[in-house]
């Protein structure tokens, strides 16, 4: 009997060993996908050399690509007619077997109608490291690759997680916020840590310094219960140089310039500059971003599916609302447009949003989705306004006087807005976690600052508010990019001051946080400023107006960039009142009154609900 026992338990374990030889990703699927063809990459020490098999009637192994490497094989599966069931995949070589049991998964109910942010949306960037530690026994872990935390080393680890996002959802909420955009928060086990997230040595799995795959669902759900969304942030053009893909490269085409290195010379406008030679072209897409981002060539159909694949398991598997892409020109344009099309497929409702970082608006525009500049249609749906940040900071603290200085440059910027076939595709912002703060310093008062943050959450397009501009944080770059992605005071047991408080806040930060949320909540369900048009009005007396307007509802914004005090004749708008001699100002809670002329102190801001 003891015999019998102890041989039933070596078996038992013989084959549990055997299954923890080999990794599949993805680790399981979903039935009922539009997409009939599933990849399954198997790694495993010599798994090139065994045969795969699988055991289920309904799915059917189309493929199996063995790569130069002799620990990876490709396994290309149609589920077309599957149910959800589990099944063996058996792979053999000579006596020796391994089997892995995997799943396919019932779909939710309604899954694929998530519906993405939109320009009723206000998302607010977290960089999950620098917002708050939820759980300080997860800041110094075993990982592979060493790594520290210190909060005094702007380039370190400072501890922040899922868990510290989640501990603040209330505060989220209570600002009016509409959907958070989280950094990566995909494992990167890089020497040094890469706290940023935009070096990812594993697709399928959450840092484990973040939290684990089940506390980012977690989140997402908690989130979505307090009405929010979230939107994650993906990199196709790169991973990090520790990815285990770099240990053991599947394939010479897996990576680009993988013999030597080659640095992107980063000029996206190569796509429609008329004289680029073919020589810069591919120095751009297959250079390296920077030397511990290696640049994943999208050509290879196997990294193409796999990275379509990954992203459409995180919008199954975790319910996320948006997808923001990293470096969108960087990676291969063909198989962007694949991509687009594959998650239109799946999620005809979903919003993708692509860096792509060019300083003039025609450049912007020809990248969305129909451009008319554009003859290869990108599918893309939402772009980046880089051009309004950069310009927000002098348009908005300088004083306005001549004519392109304070905010004549808005105005000029706004004209260029013909650019793009959907304005309210847009995604427009002051600041973001690779730029100079919108505050470059501690304001004295809140003028500029305010008209910023207003502009921003009335234009046509997606707002995005950067973390901590409720709380006036500020800086510039300076040596690196840690001075503008600083902790929020508060968020670490032990801190001195706790600024998710107000009584943690100074007199100014509670009037920026009481002023911002009342424009958010505002905002909110407020379909002039979602959806409605635009008008605006050359300054007169440096005093910018414009008007929103749908179905036969109007609003009407004044913004004094001057220091003086300025009497408007209102002649000039008369189009936009369209005789009414009054407008209900949203910021004091006060009746103006509108005859022929109008008075605006210094920087004044009014909201009118006409």
């Amino acid at each position: 009997m003891k015999k019998t026992i102890f041989f039933f338990l070596f078996i038992c374990t013989l084959a549990f060993v055997q299954a923890q030889q080999i990794k599949i990703d993805p680790a399981f699927w979903w039935s009922g996908m539009q997409e009939p063809e599933l990849q399954l990459m198997v790694s495993g020490k010599d798994i090139a050399s065994y045969k795969a098999t699988v055991s289920a009637k309904d799915v059917h192994l189309k493929e199996a690509v063995t790569l130069e490497s002799p620990n990876y094989q490709i396994l290309y599966l149609d589920i077309s007619e599957s149910a959800p069931q589990k099944f063996d995949i058996v792979f053999t070589n000579g006596k020796k077997k391994i089997t892995y049991n995997y799943e396919l998964k019932k779909r939710k109910a309604n899954q694929q109608n998530i519906n993405g942010f939109n320009s009723s949306d206000v998302l607010y960037l977290i960089m999950p490291d620098r917002f708050a530690n939820g759980n300080p026994a997860n800041d110094q872990i075993k990982m592979r690759m060493p790594y520290k935390v210190d909060r005094n080393d702007p380039n370190a680890r400072d501890g922040g997680d899922l868990k510290g996002i989640s501990d603040h959802l209330n505060y989220l909420s209570d600002l009016g916020v509409t959907a958070i955009w989280l950094n990566p928060v995909l494992e990167n086990d890089m020497e040094g840590g890469s706290y940023h997230g935009y070096a990812t040595t594993d697709y399928y799995k959450v840092d484990p310094r973040f939290g684990t795959n089940e506390e980012y669902v977690k989140l997402i759900a908690d989130t979505h219960a307090k009405g929010m969304k979230v939107v994650m942030d993906m990199i196709f053009n790169h991973c990090g140089s520790d990815h285990p893909w770099m240990k053991d490269v599947p394939s010479a085409d897996w990576f680009n310039n993988l013999d030597h290195y080659v640095q992107t010379n980063h000029m996206k406008e190569i796509y429609f500059d008329n004289y680029a030679s073919e020589y810069d072209r591919k120095e751009f897409t297959d250079g390296w971003f920077v030397p511990t981002m290696p640049d994943l060539n999208q050509r290879n159909r196997h990294v193409a599916k796999y990275l379509i694949q990954n992203s459409i398991w995180w919008i199954e598997y975790a319910g996320v609302d948006g997808i923001r892409q990293d470096t969108y020109p960087y990676a291969d344009y063909d198989m962007m447009i694949d991509w687009c099309k594959a998650i239109d497929k799946e999620y005809p409702n979903y919003n993708i949003v692509g860096e792509a970082w060019l300083n003039h608006t025609l450049g912007t525009g020809f990248w969305q989705k129909n451009s008319e500049v554009n003859p290869h249609n990108t599918l893309l749906k939402t772009v980046m306004d880089f051009k309004f940040m950069g310009l927000a900071h002098s348009a908005f603290f300088e004083e306005t006087t001549e004519w392109n200085a304070g905010l004549h440059g808005i105005y000029d910027h706004m004209t260029y807005d013909f650019i793009y076939p959907d304005i309210y595709h847009v995604l427009r912002f002051l600041d973001n976690h690779d730029t100079d703060r919108f505050l470059k310093e501690y304001p004295t008062d809140l003028s500029g600052w305010k008209q910023g943050v207003t502009f921003l959450l009335t234009m046509p397009g997606i707002p995005q508010l950067y973390y901590g501009t409720e709380l006036l944080m500020n800086g510039t770059k300076q040596q690196s990019d840690g001075f503008v992605r600083r902790d929020v005071p508060g968020g670490w047991p032990g801190d001195s001051v706790n600024e998710f408080t107000r009584s943690g806040r100074d007199e100014i930060q509670n009037e920026a946080f009481d002023f911002l949320s009342k424009l958010l909540k505002w905002r909110k369900e407020n379909e002039v400023i979602a959806k409605g048009k635009m008008k605006h009005y050359v300054l007169q007396k440096g005093v910018y107006a414009y008007e929103r307007y749908l179905d036969g509802k109007s609003i009407l914004v004044f913004m004094n960039g001057t220091s003086n005090d300025v009497a408007m004749d209102l002649s000039q708008y008369a189009e936009s009142l369209k005789g009414k001699k009054s407008g209900f100002d949203m910021l004091s809670n006060r009746k103006i009154v509108l005859n022929d002329s109008l008075n605006l102190s210094s920087k004044q801001i009014l909201i009118l609900e006409m």
